[in-house]
């Protein structure tokens, strides 16, 4: 058999790290870069230092776009990490189709969020399904300006979010419910303990890891939103714009030949900074007692090098006395 030689490992290599460094690390490099400067398209760029910075906490789009984002994250985490959990709780059952159930709750995940999308926006809009039932059953006297109000907006596009996300994060909790061992459930059951008694001393315990990988899917997905308040409010982000995302922002500030490319990138790194939060939060979550560690052996290693210091002073003080 013929030998490699030495290169080919990283002629192996060689594809995914120029796709990484094209696609990804040179365009955040480069978004670092534009933020600190006023680029515009077809005009010559000039460095503007922390003015976009200084810009943002007076731009009062901005502050709109920041508190749908934090609403959304807010009301989508704690729904799409627990109600999976029921859900999958729910359709673990050996039950008669129970096969047809699974398929219909993942159904919503496999469709395009353009098309789910639009098909809410039948639904809520004045002349839709839902406000014609509410006047059907005389539980409304007019059409509910669903779509054109600012919250009603938000929580019409969070209920499209949870509703498609539902069935994503379901199939993660039946993968993580398989390593919850019956026997847990049973010797509980033995010792008297009710079904919520067990699901928050057994089942979650047991799920804990995935369960903050979720949370922090969610989080960031959630910040980050885009589509579903895009298609409901057709692009406007809702009356005056106050529905707007972080990301629509940045799409509406960054578009055009007038659009301030300079101003959307340093918004791109306010938001690039909102998603490390989770992460890191996550990571001391995992690894916590790590750190501790370290940090313990750090201080270890400074205080053993004050004292090495202290006992060479005293020998160095006894030696001049001596002298």
């Amino acid at each position: 058999m013929r030998r490699q030689r030495w290169y080919t490992p990283y002629l192996l290599v060689l594809p995914g790290v120029v796709w990484v460094l094209v696609f990804a690390l040179w365009p955040f490099l480069n978004t670092v870069v534009l933020a600190f400067t006023d680029a515009r398209p077809l005009r010559p760029v000039s460095f503007v230092g922390l003015d976009n910075f200084t810009r943002l906490a007076s731009d009062e789009r901005f502050g709109y776009a920041l508190t749908t984002s934090l609403v959304y994250v807010l009301v989508c985490v704690p729904l799409l990490t627990f109600l999976p959990l029921l859900l999958a709780l729910l359709v673990r059952a050996k039950i008669p189709a129970i096969g047809f159930f699974r398929t219909t709750f993942y159904f919503p995940v496999i469709a395009s969020a353009v098309v789910v999308a639009i098909v809410w926006e039948f639904l809520f809009s004045s002349t839709g399904t839902i406000n014609s039932a509410l006047t059907f059953f005389g539980l409304a006297d007019r059409p509910i300006e669903f779509l054109s109000d600012r919250w009603l907006l938000i929580f019409c596009a969070i209920g499209l979010t949870v509703w498609k996300g539902l069935g994503y994060y379901m199939v993660v909790y039946l993968a993580a419910l398989g390593n919850v061992g019956r026997e847990l459930h049973e010797a509980a059951a033995m010792d008297g303990a009710g079904a919520w008694r067990r699901f928050w001393s057994v089942t979650v315990p047991g799920v804990r890891g995935p369960m903050m990988l979720v949370s922090v899917l969610i989080c960031v997905a959630a910040v980050r939103v885009f589509t579903e308040l895009f298609i409901l409010s057709s692009g406007s982000g809702g009356p005056g714009g106050r529905s707007m995302s972080m990301v629509m922002l940045i799409q509406s500030m960054g578009k055009g030949l007038n659009g301030q490319i300079g101003y959307a990138s340093a918004i791109s790194i306010v938001l690039f900074l909102l998603t490390l939060i989770p992460l890191t939060v996550v990571g001391i979550a995992n690894n916590g007692e790590m750190i501790r560690d370290a940090l313990a052996g750090r201080r270890t290693r400074r205080d053993l090098r004050a004292q090495q210091r202290a006992e060479r002073r005293d020998a160095k003080d006894r030696a001049e006395v001596a002298a």
